[in-house]
């Protein structure tokens, strides 16, 4: 009679249970409370300004957020290939600058100086390109791709696009038909030209933090030259997913755009070298973000995969309101279908943080589904597609 009553009581728990998860109501919203800004890997950006004002140098700043690495000279005579328009249908370009001209070419031309353009523009001439097929059409032109140079004193071309328009200074642009729509890239210097228009941090800045981000951020774009990306027609992105490019918009900032350009001025050495963060002779993959919750996380920690030069180190700065204002201490809200959708499940009735690395970023979360289903997803992926400041949070309410 016993061992009947244990079953009933065992087939009852079961079906309670199942009930109760079917019948779960998944939340309309999550709440989080946390610390920091950005993925948490490598330099921190707050950080590195709270020790320039305290006195360290460039070096010193980079040595301490990156492992066993030389800051040191090496050959920079690169140009890069920047994206700055993506999967695009229309697209415009003119330059206002007096007395300027520019010159469209069949194809895409490289460095090649004796081709002879097919259309030159006058100052405040625009052309607006489509795409038709596999071709990019205007003004009577047709190709599948297109390189725009631009000439005269001091000349300025605009990029038009929906939602954004953006001046260019330097190299040349070109414009490829990839997929039924329009990759734009600017191909230009990379020591120099492209660094005066990397906008990660105020030119307004201790001049040796702003140095920080220069050799940093010419380090990440060396790491990456090589093979051009058939899907971009790239080799970075001029957004997040790599770096913020920004063109001549940088060092054109009023009052502050020349310590920027005159940061990137100082970290040249001569006319083939320049300063870069090495491991092993080579430039790194120099990941930077704006905050941390108190302590950086290393790319094992944060993506799982190891690399020699990431490091967990106190970063105090992150913390202070003063240092910090925006992000020492932040609460964010994730819709239910943002969550749901970041987890791949129909829905999502409970979150649990499964684990925290020694800086305090979340590694693991799980998701649980009103039908019992579960996943785990790593601490920075969840905070990525949910929308939220940091790895570095807390569940609230």
């Amino acid at each position: 009679m016993m061992r009947m009553f244990k079953a009933l009581l065992l087939v009852f728990s079961i079906s309670f249970a199942a009930t109760s998860t079917a019948t779960a109501t998944a939340p309309l919203q999550f709440s989080f409370t946390g610390s920091g800004y950005g993925h948490g890997v490598g330099m921190s950006q707050i950080g590195a300004k709270a020790r320039a004002l305290s006195g360290e140098s460039a070096t010193a700043i980079l040595n301490y957020y990156y492992k066993n690495v030389q800051i040191a000279p090496i050959v920079d005579t690169h140009t890069i290939r920047v994206n700055i328009g993506r999967a695009l249908k229309s697209i415009s370009f003119v330059s206002a600058t007096p007395d300027s001209a520019v010159q469209i070419f069949s194809g895409d031309i490289a460095n090649a100086q004796d081709v002879p353009p097919i259309m030159t523009l006058a100052a405040k001439k625009k052309i607006t390109f489509n795409v038709d097929g596999a071709f990019a059409t205007g003004e009577g032109l047709r190709a599948k791709a297109f390189t725009i140079r631009w000439s005269g004193p001091s000349s300025v071309i605009t990029f038009s696009q929906p939602g954004s328009v953006v001046k260019y200074r330097y190299g040349q642009i070109q414009v490829k038909v990839v997929k039924s729509a329009m990759e734009v890239t600017n191909t230009l210097a990379l020591r120099d030209e492209y660094l005066w228009g990397i906008s990660e941090v105020p030119s307004s800045w201790p001049a040796a933090a702003l140095e920080a981000q220069v050799i940093a951020s010419r380090s990440y774009a060396m790491s990456k030259l090589g093979k051009i990306n058939s899907a971009c027609d790239c080799q970075v992105y001029s957004h997040i997913a790599d770096q913020n490019f920004v063109g001549f918009s940088k060092e054109s900032e009023p009052r502050f755009g020349q310590f920027w350009k005159a940061a990137v001025s100082r970290t040249i050495i001569d006319t083939s070298t320049s300063l870069a963060i090495l491991s092993n002779g080579k430039p790194i993959q120099a990941y930077f973000f704006s905050s941390s919750g108190g302590a950086t996380q290393t790319t094992l920690d944060a993506w799982g995969q190891a690399t020699s030069y990431t490091q967990s180190v106190v970063d105090p700065a992150g913390l202070d309101p003063k240092n910090n204002p925006r992000f020492a201490t932040w609460s964010a809200s994730a819709d239910q279908s943002l969550v749901a959708t970041a987890f791949l499940l129909a829905d999502i009735v409970t979150l649990e943080i499964i684990s925290r690395n020694t800086a305090g970023a979340v590694t693991y979360i799980k998701g649980t589904a009103s039908d019992g289903s579960t996943k785990l997803l790593r601490g920075d992926t969840f905070r990525s597609r949910v929308k939220i400041p940091s790895p570095y949070f807390n569940l609230a309410g």
